[in-house]
C-alpha cells in the first residue's frame, strides 16, 4: 500500500501542508524539520512525484538535459553546443524550456530535488554510459526520458541515435580502398557507448577488408582535443607506423593532426587521418578533415521532440510507454586529409556538401 502525504505528516509529527512544502523545497522550512521529513520519506520509500504533481495541478514545461561530461569538456567541445542548439529549438517550438544540469547528475540531493519534486516534466540524457544506475534510478521512478544515444541494458528508453557501427566502418574502408593498410583508430572513453560502438565499427571495417585488427594501433581518447594529441603521438610510436588513423571524434582529430604535424609528418602524405562528427572545425583544419557526418543539432531537436509528444500525448498517470528507437544516418564527407585527389571543381561548384552513391559526399576545401 502506498503512503500518504497525511501518512507521512503523521509519522514526521508535522502537518500536511510542511510536507508538502519541503516536498516543492519551499525555503521557509527550517532545516531540522526539512531533515526530518526527509528521513521519513527516505525510510518509507515515499515517491513524492505523484503528490507533488497533484499539488501543483499542472506541468512545468520545463525539460532537463543532463550531460555526463565536465564541465570544460561541454563547453569545449564543438558537440555539446549543437545537441543543445537543437533541443533549445525543439522546446522553443512547443512552449517549453531547456534545463541544462551542470551539476553531478548522481548526486542524492540534485536526484530529489529535480526527479522525485517533479521540477522538469521529463529528462534528456546524453551520450549514455555503458553502465549508467542514472538510468535505472530515472525508470524506477517513472520519470519521463529520451535518452541521446543508446543503452545495451535498457531496451525501454526511449533513444534517439546515430548509426554510430556503420559510419566508423564506412570510414576504415573508404581507407582501405585507397590502399592504406596500416589503419589504427582513437577510440572515445571506454566506458561510454557512442564509443564502444565506433570502435566496433572500426573493427568490422577492418574485417570487411581482409585486415588484422593490432591491439597497437587502437588507443583510447576522452573526446578532448588534447586527449587526441596523446593518442597520436602513442601511436607514432608504434611500429610499423600506421599509415592512416580512424579517430573517433573530429575534436580529438584536430589534436592528431597537431601531434603529426610537431612529429615532422605531413598529413595526408605520410599519414591520413579521418574523424566522426562533422563539425565546423573540421573543415577549416590544417588539411581539412575527411570525417563522417552525423546531425549533431538534428540529435538534440528529435529527442526533444520525442520526449514532448510523450508528454502531451499520454496521461499524467501513465508510466508504462513502447520504447522508440530512432536510428539516424551517417555519411562521409571527403575532404583532404584522407589523401583522396578531389574531382575537377567544375563539378562541384561552390557546394560545400555534395550527396554521392553509397553515403559518401566531397567538400570542395
Amino acid at each position: 500500500m502506498k503512503m500518504t502525504l497525511e501518512e507521512i505528516a503523521r509519522l514526521a509529527g508535522v502537518s500536511r501542508s510542511t510536507v508538502s512544502r519541503v516536498i516543492n523545497d519551499d525555503p521557509n522550512v527550517n532545516d531540522t524539520t526539512r531533515e526530518r521529513v526527509w528521513q521519513v520519506v527516505k525510510a518509507n520509500d515515499f515517491h513524492p512525484n505523484t503528490a507533488a504533481r497533484a499539488l501543483a495541478g499542472r506541468r512545468s514545461r520545463v525539460i532537463g538535459l543532463v550531460i555526463p561530461q565536465a564541465l570544460n569538456a561541454i563547453f569545449a567541445d564543438p558537440y555539446f553546443p549543437l545537441l543543445i542548439q537543437g533541443s533549445a529549438a525543439a522546446c522553443d517550438e512547443r512552449g517549453y524550456y531547456l534545463m541544462l544540469s551542470l551539476v553531478l547528475r548522481q548526486a542524492d540531493d540534485t536526484f530529489r530535488w529535480l526527479i522525485r519534486a517533479r521540477h522538469m516534466d521529463g529528462l534528456l540524457v546524453a551520450s549514455a554510459l555503458a553502465e549508467d544506475t542514472f538510468l535505472t534510478r530515472l525508470l524506477d521512478e517513472h520519470f519521463p526520458l529520451v535518452l541521446v544515444g543508446r543503452s545495451p541494458a535498457h531496451a525501454d528508453i526511449t533513444t534517439v541515435d546515430v548509426d554510430n557501427v556503420h559510419g566508423a566502418s564506412m570510414a576504415v574502408r573508404h581507407l582501405a580502398q585507397m590502399g592504406y593498410s596500416r589503419i589504427a583508430t582513437i577510440t572515445g572513453p571506454t566506458n561510454m557507448v557512442a564509443a564502444l560502438d565506433r570502435r566496433e565499427g572500426y573493427l568490422r571495417g577492418l574485417q570487411a577488408m581482409g585486415i588484422e585488427a593490432s591491439a597497437g594501433y587502437m588507443q583510447a581518447g576522452d573526446w578532448s582535443e588534447g586527449s587526441g594529441t596523446q593518442a597520436m603521438e602513442r601511436l607514432l610510436r608504434v611500429t610499423p607506423r600506421p599509415d592512416a588513423v580512424f579517430v573517433a571524434s573530429d575534436n580529438m582529430a584536430v589534436g592528431a593532426l597537431k601531434a603529426a604535424r610537431a612529429a615532422g609528418l605531413r598529413v595526408p602524405e605520410d599519414i591520413a587521418v579521418v574523424g566522426f562528427d562533422d563539425i565546423g572545425p573540421a573543415a577549416t583544419a590544417e588539411p581539412p578533415l575527411t570525417t563522417v557526418h552525423q546531425p549533431i543539432d538534428q540529435l538534440g531537436y528529435l529527442a526533444a521532440s520525442t520526449l514532448i509528444e510523450q508528454l502531451e500525448s499520454a496521461p499524467a498517470a501513465e508510466t508504462d510507454r513502447a520504447a522508440q528507437h530512432i536510428v539516424l544516418p551517417t555519411e562521409l564527407v571527403v575532404r583532404a586529409s584522407c589523401g583522396q585527389a578531389l574531382r575537377p571543381a567544375a563539378n562541384y561548384a561552390a557546394m560545400q556538401r555534395v550527396p554521392s552513391e553509397g553515403g559518401v559526399t566531397y567538400s570542395q576545401a
